[in-house]
């Protein structure tokens, strides 16, 4: 019999229809889905369906594995992503065919569409390179995989993009049987382009690394280092070839601005601490000090509560229209806020926006701990174009240097003195509902009414 594990994240779109598939499968009868600290409701659907959910102790698709294979009760165990709907019939039949043979001690899955850039770029060249046996593999990066847990329980799981080519490539050093089998079709989620530095990154680190231990004294040769600043160039090249399709950026603030309420007072009206949260606002006047004590309030309050609070706050009714539109007209949409990601990234998923810059409410055992952690992007640098050492203005260029955009090219909208300065070096700011008549002053855009539509007025 087989183990399916679904290492998931934030998969309540499809997790269910994974479960459903996995199922029906004549050789399945262990269906087990590691909801990885998801902030929707993968784990609940994941249960509806029949899976055996564990919570993973700590975020990384790397962890979430290892604590699937922990938990499998057959030797056999197939690994599935859980974003993927459909997946061709016979997929979980491929995998472990070789297996159930005896023919193979770890199988990995191949489909039926064109590799993705960092395969292409980074991945290949480098097998070529340090592993050439392996070099032979059409989908060297595919999740989609199966093996015995006699083999996976000796390996050590990167917790990163590295962690698929860290599995193929353990199992070759090792001396596991290896097969690669088609699955057919699939419809994957390709990687956003923003992201494509940071995988490659960490598939090269994997692979170099583990050049390394299979020879500590190799070295590369001059050909060798040739052929990587090569891969290296590459990979520059894809990323600014797509850079250059997105030379216009709008950020939004949060709270007051896309959200029709501030997270924080609400937290504090629904878990009684407004006055104490007043009084820090009051005599605090350090914003560093003031987040990291805002945080604290939080201490002790779970996920569930305060993603049950975050659900209960209506955004502006018309942003969802807003993202959609501003995109059609090549901009990318994201999010700079003063707030957390637990907020951010529950906007970003309802709205399909890009990015979010915001700072990270720290959770031990599902529970905040009320300490809270701040993007560098926040920080003055040696670069920075406003005089503030804290400032929405450094993320903003931060962000804007990330994804090759001018500032003159840019829209900020907010509403409060914490998006002063970011509206006024933007190329358009954009005053929302303004409590202060100085944002007005500063902003070369007023917008009064709780809509974004007059918006496209001043987008070209």
């Amino acid at each position: 019999m087989v183990t399916v594990v679904i290492p998931a994240l934030n998969e309540a779109n499809t997790i269910r229809q994974v479960i459903q598939f996995c199922k029906q499968e004549r050789h399945v009868d262990e269906v087990i889905v590691i909801d990885d600290t998801s902030e929707d409701d993968t784990a609940e659907i994941a249960k509806e369906a029949g899976a055996i959910v564990l919570k993973s102790a700590a975020r990384g698709k790397g962890i979430s594995m290892k604590e699937g294979v922990d938990a499998a009760k057959h030797e056999i165990i197939v690994f599935l992503d859980g974003d993927i709907d459909p997946y061709p019939i016979d997929t979980i039949d491929a995998l472990t065919a070789p297996l159930i043979a005896d023919e193979a001690d770890f199988v990995k899955g191949g489909f039926s569409r064109n590799a993705g850039r960092v395969t292409e770029l980074v991945a290949k060249p480098l097998l070529a390179i340090f592993f050439p046996a392996l070099s032979s593999f059409a989908q060297p990066l595919s999740g989609m995989i199966a093996g015995k847990k006699q083999f996976f329980k000796k390996l050590e799981f990167f917790n990163d993009y590295g962690v698929d080519i860290g599995i193929l490539l353990d199992m070759y050093l090792m001396k596991a049987r290896i097969q690669e089998v088609n699955i057919g079709y699939i419809e994957n989620k390709s990687k956003s382009w923003e992201g494509l530095g940071k995988m490659s990154k960490e598939v090269a680190k994997a692979i170099i690394s583990k050049a390394r231990e299979e020879d500590s004294s190799a070295t590369a040769t001059s050909q060798d280092v040739a052929t990587i600043e090569e891969i290296n160039n590459a990979m520059h090249e894809a990323l600014q070839e797509n850079l250059a399709e997105h030379k216009r950026l709008a950020v939004f603030d949060v709270d007051d601005t896309v959200l029709t309420d501030r997270f924080i007072d609400v937290c504090a009206r629904e878990y009684g601490f407004t006055a104490k949260l007043e009084d820090l606002r009051q005599h605090e006047k350090d914003p560093l000090i003031l987040t990291k004590r805002i945080g604290l309030l939080l201490k002790g309050i779970s996920m569930d509560a305060l993603l049950n609070t975050i659900h209960g706050i209506k955004m502006v009714e018309d942003f969802k229209e807003t993202v959609r539109g501003l995109k059609e007209k090549g901009y990318l949409v994201g999010l700079i806020s003063h707030g957390y990601t637990l907020v951010t990234n529950y906007i970003i998923k309802n709205v399909d926006a890009d990015f979010a810059v915001a700072n990270q409410l720290e959770f031990f055992e599902g529970k905040a701990t009320g300490e809270v952690n701040m993007p560098s992007s926040y920080f003055a640098s040696p670069d920075s174009i406003c005089g503030h050492a804290f400032c929405k203005t450094n993320a903003l260029q931060y962000v804007c240097e990330k994804f090759n955009v001018q500032f003159r090219n840019c829209i900020a909208v907010g509403d409060s003195v914490d998006d002063l300065c970011m509206i006024g070096h933007a190329g358009m700011g954009v005053a929302f509902c303004a409590k202060e008549k100085l944002l007005e002053k500063v902003a070369a855009k007023v917008i009064r009414e709780k809509s974004f539509r007059s918006l496209f007025e001043f987008v070209k």
